[in-house]
């Protein structure tokens, strides 16, 4: 009797090892796929969906109570679905239109992380004792050290928004030389390499891409950039000077170049510290509008153009310009053309449009008179730039040929 007492015992206890074998405990989990996470000088797959301010490592704590505690004072584990937990979605967020062998490592790593975190996470989330204990002080979570305005702004996808709206909106100062594939860009592409051709027609990530790559931006000395010298004229271009210190394409440019370069360094700290974020969004246009008969007294400035839309509810000019462009005036010839940028509500979720209805419009025009631009590129012209205003109707018909002219001699205050 006693002997077979005994035998049961040895079976229960050689079970319960073997379980014990099949399901370590989680100290062991963590020592044995997290800490080498932890450990490793790579960044984390995060740095696919991020320029900087997270990782991985930055949620990780040295013991494996402290780090599955940390996570759960944070919301980032749900101990009832320890599958569902947030930060297990976090680890699987990624780009899906990355296919190049970068994005294929980022992939790899992922996985591990994802499977030792899974693994781990449920491991704490059976111990009782662990679901259970006092929260960690604020103190001693681990968390990154950028706050979650910052870590949003790195995101490569928001990254990409702000290009949009920025140099990519402002393209069309650019594209009759830079487009890749143009009979025009095959010949420069030809006389002067390839970096002619850095609008590229796969679209605006392709060219973001492109410009980093490629070396046109200077992520140390962002004003020294070629994207900025060369339309400027402070380096030979042999298209000519494109932008005028602080007009709309330098502020465009020049503005996000910096903050890039600044998201490469991490250098923002605070969300204070980040770029104010527009209410509108900037969709790059081939509508032409031309002032002819401009007056005298605005000589070669920079001249500004704004253009309403009548709202037929209200029965008044819409406040805030639908379109705008600038460029200096040809005093000589008392001519200012150029082609429209167009606005879109940030607010607004329907796709942005490429051209404008036809109908009734109202142009203001603003001319930097005493050259304030010049000395504070970040200037606006406003009010007191004012320099007067007319009512027209436009077609609005895409095009240089298409191009909607109007009498600058008719513009009244």
């Amino acid at each position: 009797m006693l002997s077979r007492a005994l035998s049961i015992s040895l079976v229960l206890l050689s079970a319960t090892s073997l379980t014990s074998a099949a399901e370590p405990p989680p100290a062991e989990v963590f020592e044995r796929r997290i800490v080498p996470i932890f450990k490793s000088p790579n960044p984390s797959s995060c740095t696919q969906c991020h320029l900087a301010g997270v990782d991985l490592k930055n949620y990780i704590l040295p013991s494996s109570e402290k780090t599955f505690l940390s996570l759960r004072d944070q919301g980032l584990i749900d101990l009832k679905s320890p599958e569902q937990s947030k930060i297990l979605k976090l680890i699987a967020m990624r780009d899906p239109e990355q296919t190049s062998a970068a994005a294929l490592i980022h992939e790899k790593v992922r996985q591990v992380e994802h499977e030792a975190f899974a693994a781990w996470i449920a491991a704490c989330a059976a111990d009782k004792r662990l679901t259970s204990a006092p929260k960690l002080a604020t103190a001693e979570l681990a968390e990154p050290q950028r706050p979650v305005e910052v870590i949003r702004h790195a995101r490569k996808d928001q990254v990409l928004e702000s290009f949009e709206s920025s140099v990519w909106a402002m393209r069309f100062r650019c594209m009759s030389c830079h487009i890749e594939g143009t009979k025009d860009n095959d010949k420069l592409r030809a006389e002067h390499g390839d970096q002619v051709a850095w609008i590229k027609k796969a679209g605006s990530q392709a060219t973001l891409d492109y410009l980093v790559e490629a070396k046109l931006i200077d992520l140390e000395q962002p004003t020294e950039s070629l994207l900025l010298k060369k339309p400027l004229m402070t380096v030979k271009h042999g298209g000519g000077k494109k932008f005028l210190m602080g007009d709309q394409g330098y502020k465009a440019f020049r503005g996000w170049i910096e903050d890039y370069a600044k998201l490469k360094a991490d250098e923002y700290a605070t969300a204070a510290a980040l770029p104010k974020e527009s209410d509108v969004e900037r969709v790059g246009s081939d509508i032409w509008i031309k002032l002819m008969n401009t007056p005298p007294a605005w000589g070669d400035a920079l001249v500004q153009v704004d253009i309403h839309a009548w709202n037929d509810g209200t029965q008044m000019w819409e406040a805030k310009p639908i379109a705008s462009t600038d460029r200096a005036n040809f005093g000589k010839g008392r001519l200012w053309q150029h082609n429209l940028t167009l606005y879109k509500n940030r607010d607004d979720k329907a796709a942005p449009q490429a051209g404008l209805p036809p109908g009734r419009y109202l142009l203001k025009a603003f001319v930097d008179r005493t050259g304030k631009l010049s000395a504070d590129w970040t200037a606006p012209l406003d009010a007191t730039d004012f320099a007067g205003q007319t009512e027209f109707e436009a077609k609005w018909k895409p095009g240089y040929g298409g191009m909607t002219a109007i009498d600058g001699g008719k513009l009244a205050k």
